[in-house]
């Protein structure tokens, strides 16, 4: 995408797990339809670290504000942050970085709190759960809707995902979302599940929202809308 000086249009992505490091820039140049400038950032202590202690440290919001400086220098349009662990620290972050940022679960959160008020938040990392139902509930309030939340999450399916082993954890997450039963939608917490998306709401009859195709689609328009 071209912008008003005739440049490439420049995207900075912060990644936690490599397999969405791998399949992201990919799917957003497919959304947008054009060539992007990109560029990457893993940094997975951002999500081991809140797993391993239970919660996000001081330590590693400086961390993920230093990441989103980096970003920021680079010049970019946009920056997205791909993992939902980190989204109540991009919320507070966000004021102070000078370019827009995107979270993962924006416009996923924004949608699932449309479809109905009975919604299952489906993980394969506990640390992304309450990040999720956070969200979940100020999209609601911005809605006017009342919600309420189940939660589930599956620790085998992010060790083999960890591993590189995506085969068992595919296979663990379409079992889980098997057993789910009676909701309105099904949330998928995390960007690494988003494959699934589409098996996933076959298996259960009700929409599946995945956030990378929506979090693409949102980044699609906001940099339309920035060209014109």
């Amino acid at each position: 995408m071209i912008d008003k000086g005739g440049h490439m249009k420049r995207v900075a992505l912060i990644h936690t797990v490599r397999p969405v490091l791998g399949s992201f820039s990919q799917l957003l140049e497919e959304v947008v339809g054009e060539k992007l400038k990109i560029h990457n950032i893993l940094d997975d202590f951002l999500a081991t670290d809140p797993a391993e202690i239970g919660y996000f440290s001081l330590e590693n919001r400086q961390r993920l504000f230093n990441d989103l400086q980096s970003c920021a220098l680079t010049k970019p349009d946009i920056i997205v942050v791909t993992c939902s662990t980190l989204t109540p620290t991009v919320q507070l972050i966000r004021p102070f970085i000078d370019v827009p940022v995107v979270a993962i679960d924006d416009a996923m959160t924004e949608r699932a709190v449309r479809i109905g008020n009975k919604i299952m938040v489906v993980a394969t990392a506990m640390s992304t759960l309450k990040p999720t139902v956070s969200k979940l509930e100020q999209e609601a309030k911005i809605a006017n809707v009342e919600i309420t939340t189940d939660v589930v999450d599956n620790k085998p399916a992010y060790t083999a995902m960890q591993a590189g082993d995506m085969e068992t954890h595919d296979r663990l997450v379409l079992e889980m979302i098997k057993q789910v039963k009676g909701y309105d939608c099904i949330v998928l917490a995390q960007a690494s599940m988003g494959h699934l998306q589409k098996q996933a709401e076959e298996i259960a009859g009700v929409p599946v929202l995945a956030s990378p195709i929506l979090c693409c689609e949102k980044v699609k328009k906001m940099l339309e809308e920035q060209s014109t």
